[in-house]
């Protein structure tokens, strides 16, 4: 228990916040949970554990939180199913005067505290229904126990992180172009691994219509390496502080056309309405501070962040993000 306390301490507040010791396991704690901020880090800090494993694995897990809101939203003796999303199902607004009888906010807000500390495999099913928080209708709240009917399988799952003798950091941007069914905008999604299993993940749903997958691909691609240049600064902290090589910023793609674009501009007329903010990419790129390489989609982990999955894709990709199950 005292060094569950101690690796808190170290894990700090913001992204500014330095690590004092080069130990690899507190820096996952901060690389993982300063995607949180305010009230909802010293909640996590509450409910996370640490759990050791003989392979010299350390797992994230809030397995007694998850229990606690099947309890209080009336789901603890709910029937498990594969996956958080029901891909027969697509919801949309209402306009309807009337709200569901539910306490559809409260059981978002708790969903959205699970999913940024610990659970990335349900990114993008909460993100999906917190759209609808102005006027939740019956179909929006039968999301959400989905959500919290595929947690009564999956309570004790974690993210397990691995003991490695070099640091093998990568990202993985995607895109869901014109995902939305109400207005067609995309949803974009990025996760970063490290140690075997994501230290920053995120899936949100964009202000704009793009007008193709490549340029949908384009900004998601943009924001991904927003969130990835402070990881990266971070990690080179502190293995120069080892007096050891930093990483390099190595993002995945499984668009040719989009990673085409950030090279080559020149023949591309078609993008030049794309808003000049996502332009930076190109100078990341020329400067040589992110690298892009090309992935098959079947191997994009960051694909779990952009839209639902039928079951056997969804256990394919939490596996492959290092979501384990942790058993005493």
């Amino acid at each position: 228990m005292a060094r569950w306390d101690t690796r808190w301490i170290v894990a700090g507040q913001n992204r500014r916040t330095k690590v004092g010791e080069p130990d690899a396991a507190a820096m996952v704690v901060d690389a993982g949970l300063t995607m949180s901020s305010g009230d909802i880090m010293m909640k996590a800090m509450a409910t996370i554990e640490l759990l050791d494993g003989e392979d010299g694995s350390v797992t994230l897990c809030q397995r007694r939180y998850v229990d606690d809101i099947l309890k209080r939203f009336g789901m603890d003796d709910c029937k498990a199913v594969a996956s958080p999303v029901d891909m027969s199902s697509r919801l949309v607004s209402s306009d309807a005067t009337t709200k569901v009888d539910a306490p559809f906010r409260e059981a978002v807000g708790a969903l959205m505290h699970l999913t940024t500390a610990t659970r990335p495999d349900i990114a993008f099913a909460v993100g999906y229904v917190s759209r609808f928080m102005e006027n939740p209708q019956e179909e929006h709240w039968v999301a959400v126990k989905r959500i919290f009917r595929y947690l009564q399988g999956t309570k004790t799952h974690g993210i397990c992180y691995k003991p490695s003798a070099r640091i093998d950091f990568r990202g993985y941007s995607d895109a869901d172009w014109a995902g939305d069914l109400t207005d067609r905008k995309l949803t974009s999604g990025y996760t970063f691994m490290l140690l075997g299993a994501p230290v920053s993940w995120g899936s949100k749903k964009q202000p704009s219509v793009s007008l193709s997958t490549t340029e949908a691909e384009y900004i998601a691609l943009s924001l991904a390496i927003q969130e990835g240049k402070w990881i990266h600064r971070l990690l080179c902290e502190i293995v120069m502080a080892a007096n050891e090589e930093g990483p390099e910023l190595m993002i995945h793609e499984d668009n040719q056309s989009c990673i085409k674009m950030t090279k080559n501009p020149v023949n591309h007329g078609r993008a030049k309405h794309i808003d000049i903010k996502y332009h930076h990419i190109r100078d990341e790129v020329k400067r040589g501070e992110v690298k892009l390489k090309y992935c098959e989609t079947a191997v994009m982990l960051a694909d779990i962040m952009t839209k639902g999955l039928s079951g056997p894709r969804h256990k394919e990709m939490t596996t492959a993000l290092g979501i384990r199950e942790h058993s005493d």
